[in-house]
C-alpha cells in the first residue's frame, strides 16, 4: 500500500491585490523527505511557507499536511507541524529550558512528559548543559537550535523552517543540517525548509526552484543539476548581443544574454572556450567554464540571474498590510 505524501500541493496560487505571489504551485513531498523551497526574495517560497503554517488563507487551490486540509482544517495542521520562522520567537531574558516549559505549556504539555521531552531535545541539540542558561548568552547557533527544540516538543510529523541558517557561522549551518539529517533518519519527521542559500539546497532530498510565484524546477539536486547538460562557459565583452551574433554565425551555438555576459551550455566546454578565445581575441574580456550549479539551474529556466529583479517579498506584504 502506497504511503501518502506528508506535503500535497494542488495548483495553489495566492495573490496580495494585483500581485501573483503563487501562481499553480503543485507538488508532493514524500513523508520522511527533506525537501527545500529554493528561490530569491520575492520568489514566492515565504508566501507558500505562511500558507502551509496557517498564517495566510488558501486562496485558491489545495494543500493538505500529515493528510489534513489546510484550509478545511487548520487546526488539525498546527498540532500535526513544527514551525520555526526567521525571525527569533525565543524570549532571550528566560533559560533554555524556561522558553522550552512554556512552550510545551502552549502545547497541553505537562508533568513528567514534558520533562522527558526537554530533556531529549536538549540531549540531541547538545544543549544539555545550557539548559539553566539565559538565551541571551547563546550563540546564534545554539539560539537556533533552542528554536528547533521548540517546534519538536510536541513530536510534530513535519517540520517547517523558514531560513534555518539565517545568521549562522559555516560551523554552526553544518551542525543544523547534519541534526535535521539525524531527525529525519531517527524520528522519521518530514522536513521542509526555505532557503536562498545554494549550499543549503544541496543537502536536501529534492527541490522545488521558485521564482516569481511559479515552479520553474522540481527534482533531486543531481536531476536538476544535469538537466542542463555539459559545461557552462560564461563570456564577457563589450558588445555581448553583437558577440553572440558572430559566435551563432561562427560555430552554429546559440548563446543565453545573462545580464551584461553571456551564457552557452556545451558538452567538453574546454574545447568550445580554446576556439572563442582564438576566434574573438579583441571581443571578449574574461570568459569562465565551470561545471553545471543549481544557479546554472536557475538561469536556464528563468533567463535571469538568481538576484535580478528580485523585489522583496515581506515588504511587499508589508505595504499589502498597511492598505488594510
Amino acid at each position: 500500500m502506497a504511503v501518502p505524501p506528508a506535503i500535497a500541493l494542488q495548483a495553489l496560487a495566492h495573490r496580495y491585490g494585483d500581485h501573483q505571489a503563487l501562481d499553480d504551485v503543485s507538488f508532493d513531498v514524500a513523508a520522511g523527505e527533506i525537501f527545500g523551497l529554493l528561490g530569491p526574495n520575492g520568489g514566492g517560497k515565504t508566501t507558500l511557507f505562511r500558507v502551509l503554517a496557517t498564517l495566510l488563507p488558501v486562496q485558491r487551490g489545495r494543500a493538505t499536511l500529515a493528510g489534513f486540509d489546510v484550509a478545511g482544517d487548520p487546526e488539525a495542521v498546527r498540532r500535526a507541524i513544527g514551525v520555526t520562522f526567521q525571525s527569533p520567537s525565543l524570549d532571550k531574558k528566560l533559560t533554555v529550558a524556561e522558553n522550552l516549559k512554556h512552550q510545551a505549556h502552549l502545547y497541553g504539555l505537562s508533568g513528567a512528559t514534558m520533562r522527558t521531552r526537554i530533556d531529549d531535545l536538549l540531549a540531541k541539540l547538545s544543549l544539555s548543559d545550557r539548559r539553566s542558561d539565559r538565551v541571551e548568552s547563546l550563540s546564534g547557533g545554539m539560539q537556533r537550535r533552542v528554536e528547533i527544540a521548540k517546534g519538536l516538543l510536541h513530536e510534530p510529523r513535519v517540520l517547517l523552517l523558514d531560513e534555518p541558517s539565517a545568521g549562522l557561522d559555516p560551523g554552526a549551518r553544518h551542525d543544523l543540517w547534519r541534526y535535521l539529517a539525524q531527525l529525519r533518519a531517527e524520528a522519521e519527521v518530514t522536513v521542509l525548509v526555505t532557503t536562498h542559500l545554494m549550499d543549503e539546497a544541496e543537502r536536501c532530498d529534492r527541490l522545488a526552484i521558485l521564482d516569481r510565484g511559479r515552479i520553474v524546477a522540481l527534482g533531486t539536486p543531481d536531476e536538476l543539476r544535469s538537466s542542463v547538460g555539459g559545461d557552462c562557459l560564461t563570456i564577457r565583452g563589450d558588445r555581448p548581443d553583437e558577440l553572440a551574433r558572430r559566435i551563432a554565425e561562427r560555430f552554429q551555438v546559440h548563446s543565453q544574454r545573462v545580464g551584461d555576459a553571456l551564457r552557452i551550455e556545451r558538452e567538453r566546454g574546454h574545447d568550445l572556450l580554446r576556439e572563442l578565445v582564438d576566434a574573438f581575441p579583441g571581443e571578449i574580456e574574461s570568459i569562465a567554464l565551470g561545471k553545471p550549479t543549481l544557479e546554472d539551474v536557475f538561469i536556464a529556466r528563468t533567463g535571469h540571474r538568481f538576484w535580478d529583479d528580485a523585489k522583496g517579498e515581506s515588504s511587499r506584504q508589508s505595504a499589502v498590510g498597511s492598505r488594510q
